[in-house]
């Protein structure tokens, strides 16, 4: 297995080849090639049921392709366990915040983080007495902004919070290729905007892909994004080449981009022109 030092820049951090995957006699996904590369942000949005959840899946190692290619920086995963694949340096997050509700904050993410290091609960040695393990943890906190939190058990937290200990605990494995399913779904604007920010503190260096139904959240944080739609992705460009795309517009995008475009006349609000974040549902 290759290490971070030692990949090449030039090899992609993720690439998808002629993926497929079937359920009985429906494809669901029908020939995704996807590459993305080292460093970069990449959305996928599509309608409800184009297959992005069942995408993530394949890549996470939790289904297994039809056909097809998945290259983690450079080699096959293909028939590797998703803790196996995590072990390579792939984190994931889910649409369902899961953490652990009875424990602190601190704890959650040292739990995560001793994981990752492949050490194990010992009696003769108290994870108090973990000095690099707590440090790390107390880092970790600090760049969720939930040191404040600290020693709050996670069912007492807001659902945004819930939702950053949860990017917490998906990075705190080192992993640098990270997939965030719906981060922001259920949050308010502000604290969208701040999840936003905190993703992309957290993730700078890192390889990012995430699927979101909020347009404002794709535009802004995605250096580009892919369209997929039945199982097939129809557009993979910069946001302003995506958005100008008459078949994302005809097949997705149109009616939230018309929306948003029109809410943005001084007839629809209060005169200000600020347009409300579209979503998608």
């Amino acid at each position: 297995m290759s290490t971070p030092a030692s990949r090449d820049a030039s090899t992609p951090a993720l690439e998808l080849i002629d993926v497929r995957k079937r359920f009985g006699k429906t494809e669901i996904i029908r020939g995704v090639n996807l590459s993305v590369k080292r460093g970069e942000r990449v959305a996928v949005i599509g309608p409800n049921g184009a297959g992005k959840s069942t995408l993530f899946n394949l890549v996470s190692g939790r289904f297994a392709p039809t056909s097809g290619s998945i290259r983690l920086h450079g080699e096959s995963i293909l028939g590797k366990a998703p803790y196996e694949i995590s072990r390579r340096g792939l984190a994931r997050s889910f649409q369902i915040t899961n953490i652990f509700p009875r424990l602190s904050v601190f704890e959650n993410l040292r739990c995560a983080a001793l994981y990752a290091s492949g050490q194990k609960y010992s009696f003769w040695k108290p994870l108090s007495r973990l000095d690099d393990l707590n440090d790390r943890t107390e880092a970790l906190m600090a760049s969720i902004e939930l040191k404040r939190r600290r020693d709050v058990p996670a069912s007492l937290l807001t659902y945004s919070e819930q939702r950053a200990l949860e990017v917490g605990i998906t990075i705190a494995g080192g992993g640098d290729v990270i997939l965030l399913d719906e981060p922001t779904a259920g949050m308010s604007h502000s604290e969208t905007d701040r999840f936003v920010h905190l993703i992309r503190t957290v993730t700078t260096g890192k390889t990012l892909l995430t699927v979101e139904h909020d347009m404002g959240v794709v535009f802004g944080l995605a250096d580009r994004i892919a369209v997929l739609v039945y199982g097939e992705v129809i557009a993979f460009d910069t946001p302003e080449r995506v958005r100008a795309d008459p078949k994302v517009q005809e097949a997705y995008l149109g009616a939230v981009l018309a929306a948003d475009a029109s809410s943005q006349t001084p007839a629809d609000g209060d005169g200000s022109g600020a347009a409300p974040r579209a979503g998608v549902h």
